[in-house]
């Protein structure tokens, strides 16, 4: 109508109708860099942090029980066991015999071919298994309190005569296949420590990463300052102690308030967690190779053998020490302490390029902790915050990476029982359709080894499992209550 009043438009509606930052928590925000919204420019604001307007959620964790940790000398005493009967497994499979038939045929006296066999082989395979748990028990010996000389002097010599003996066998083993063999096949003998100190002993980026003063979580042993280069012979030791010892101290988790120190943990727990899974990987192969591979490298050519079995024999072996080894490297404590430190790191959600454009952005900070949902911009891209928490840099992938793996904490036992379910179904299987004697043996002889793995992974899991949802419920109820 001419004359009278108008109204708003549509658009000003539009706009006015979005609720912004200041309306949400107060009339300043952000962290003093400004806040950018559609179709206007960059406010300056008063250096408020963030944290002091909307308050994150509380990271709550969960008590668990402490569930008991095999000793080291007994797990690598069924650790030696397990693979020396898949060593007799593998051997059964590549020199068996048909030993029901007459006794006129040379071969029905003995389910085996002892004769094909090379025993110098065998002895030096044994041996080199055993490495791990010859070295606990001399490690383990040696943190014994003696109160007199006498029980020093036969403890240190009890240590000296075992390793001793292990050297001298593995040395004489060596002299006879040197004697026997060719120089091509000998050098299967020592491949995979070929491999393992050039890529493990000369790439230690990780390891030349200097660690912050306040990371406390950690007992880092360092043999000079941190900035330097250290030589052959201390990079060899090291690799070597870390390849013998099996890292089971456990680091203590402080809730840690600033975010840098956040951040600190998590660089430290990045560093300890490749270390054990780089000694898992390694000592899964090794023991695979030395199992089920390296006797197929010493066979005869006139001997024949079910390849296709053996390659199925090397993978479950592979797979089974990769398992037992992670259920003892990787305990239940140690994952509950990944998964802390993952609550308070956070992650960051990259968006596209236009969207949430009408939303309240900020500039990320790295000493403010961002509440769930908010809105970063960083190297020139938007995040969103995921977590609780959230103290993450939002460029950094491995940050990323490691709320993924341990911000639920039964995922890696949960993925463990799978890899082992998985395998313990296969055997079965294959048990039910196997139609030779020796595929009976040997599936039933392995079955009966992963029957224990299974157990404790199970046990595990219903316990915490319990432990995980009694927090969650009393957390829930606690919120509803408040």
């Amino acid at each position: 109508m001419p004359g009278g009043r108008r109204g708003p438009t549509r658009q000003q509606l539009s706009r006015s109708g979005l609720p912004t930052l200041q309306t949400l928590v107060g009339s300043s925000c952000s962290n003093g860099m400004g806040v950018r919204a559609r179709g206007s420019n960059t406010v300056g604001l008063s250096p408020v942090p963030l944290t002091n307007l909307v308050t994150p959620e509380p990271v709550r964790h969960s008590r668990i029980p402490s569930i008991p940790l095999e000793n080291t000398v007994v797990f690598e005493f069924l650790l030696f066991l397990y693979l020396l009967v898949a060593l007799f497994v593998q051997y059964l499979n590549i020199y068996r015999t048909v030993w029901w038939y007459p006794y006129s045929n040379p071969t029905a006296s003995t389910s085996l071919n002892f004769d094909l066999m090379d025993h110098d082989l065998a002895i030096f395979i044994t041996v080199m298994l055993a490495r791990r748990l010859v070295w606990t028990i001399v490690s383990k010996t040696s943190q014994v309190s003696v109160t007199s000389l006498l029980q020093y002097m036969i403890l240190m010599s009890s240590q000296l005569v075992l390793l001793m003996l292990c050297g001298w066998v593995l040395c004489w083993t060596l002299i006879r296949l040197f004697r026997n063999h060719s120089v091509l096949s000998l050098l299967f003998l020592g491949y995979p420590f070929g491999v393992y100190f050039p890529l493990c002993c000369f790439h230690n980026d990780s390891r030349s990463q200097t660690i912050p003063a306040d990371c406390t979580c950690l007992d880092q042993e360092t043999d000079g300052p941190p900035g330097r280069p250290r030589d052959l012979l201390t990079l060899l030791r090291e690799n070597l102690r870390e390849h013998f010892t099996s890292h089971t101290s456990l680091p203590a988790h402080t809730c840690p308030i600033s975010p840098e120190h956040i951040r600190s943990e998590v660089e430290g727990l990045k560093m300890d967690f490749n270390r054990r899974i780089k000694e898992v990987l390694f000592n899964s192969l090794f023991s695979a190779y030395y199992v089920a591979f390296l006797p197929l490298c010493f066979v005869k050519t006139t001997q024949y053998y079910d390849m296709r079995w053996s390659c199925e024999h090397l993978i479950v072996v592979w797979i089974n020490a990769f398992v037992m080894l992670m259920t003892q490297l990787l305990p239940p404590n140690y994952c509950d302490q990944l998964h802390r430190s993952a609550a308070h790191l956070g992650r960051w959600q990259r968006l596209e390029h236009g969207s949430y454009s009408n939303a309240p952005q900020h500039l990320w900070s790295e000493s403010t902790i961002w509440p769930q949902g908010v809105l970063v911009r960083h190297s020139r891209s938007l995040y969103k915050a995921v977590g609780p928490y959230n103290v993450a840099l939002p460029s950094d992938v491995s940050h990323a990476r490691f709320y993924l793996l341990f911000h639920k904490p039964l995922r890696i036992l949960n993925l463990l029982i799978g890899i082992e379910s998985s395998v313990v179904l296969y055997q079965l299987y294959s048990l039910l359709r196997s139609e030779r004697w020796n595929h009976t043996l040997s599936l039933g002889l392995l079955l009966f080894c992963n029957y224990y793995v299974v157990f404790r992974l199970l046990r595990d899991r219903i316990v915490l499992g319990k432990a995980y949802s009694v927090s969650l419920s009393n957390g829930n109820l606690g919120l509803k209550s408040q």
